[in-house]
């Protein structure tokens, strides 16, 4: 009896991948649930971003560490992490830089907050941000500036402007980021710090 279950089991572990076992790779919106849910499990001092393969695949990547046993400083972690899936850097905006935006607004710059509308009505947002949900509504890049605008109740920046995105701990910030330059943006920008960096360093809030 020993010997038959043997064989049962050592021919079904021999059997070949069925087509539905094959792995195939996550939507934009289930990588950034994955990689938001794993950002925040992971232990204080290990909160870095995904590669965009990672975000791709829907697998978050292993935290950066250099060639010692030391971790990267959280502004070296960001200049690893600010070029898109093809190689192009984005233009990261840090606390001083975006504030001061924030008291003297640029015309062709447009700062995006990508959480959904419940997260900013219970905290709030950076001023003069616009929301665009990428975690409920990814395809706000790719629809028409006419169906955005019957969305969203504002309309859409232009393709010709810069935009600077931000979430709350800057996970989901890098995948608008890579949606808005699939889509045809090409000044992109990144704040990786995000919420959890304005809010900490007292940054003015929008209700």
């Amino acid at each position: 009896m020993a010997s038959r279950r043997a064989t049962v089991t050592l021919a079904r572990a021999s059997a070949p991948l069925t087509k539905a076992a094959v792995a195939t790779p996550a939507r934009l919106q289930a990588a950034v649930h994955l990689s938001s849910r794993q950002h925040h499990t992971q232990p204080t001092g290990q909160h870095l971003r995904p590669s965009a393969s990672a975000l791709c695949a829907g697998r978050a990547s292993s935290p950066i560490v250099g060639t010692s046993s030391r971790r990267l400083t959280p502004a070296a972690a960001a200049r690893a992490y600010s070029t898109d899936a093809e190689g192009k850097p984005h233009k990261i905006w840090d606390f001083e830089a975006l504030q001061k935006l924030t008291t003297a607004p640029h015309p062709d710059i447009t700062i995006v907050d990508v959480r959904e509308p419940q997260e900013l009505q219970d905290e709030g947002r950076i001023p003069g941000a616009i929301n665009i949900p990428v975690k409920s509504a990814p395809d706000s890049y790719h629809i028409t500036d006419e169906e955005f605008e019957d969305r969203f109740g504002y309309p859409r920046p232009p393709h010709n402007a810069e935009v600077v995105f931000y979430c709350r701990a800057g996970v989901r910030s890098r995948a608008a980021a890579e949606l808005a330059k699939e889509a045809g943006w090409t000044k992109v920008g990144e704040y990786p710090g995000s919420w959890l960096d304005w809010a900490g360093k007292g940054g003015k809030i929008q209700r």
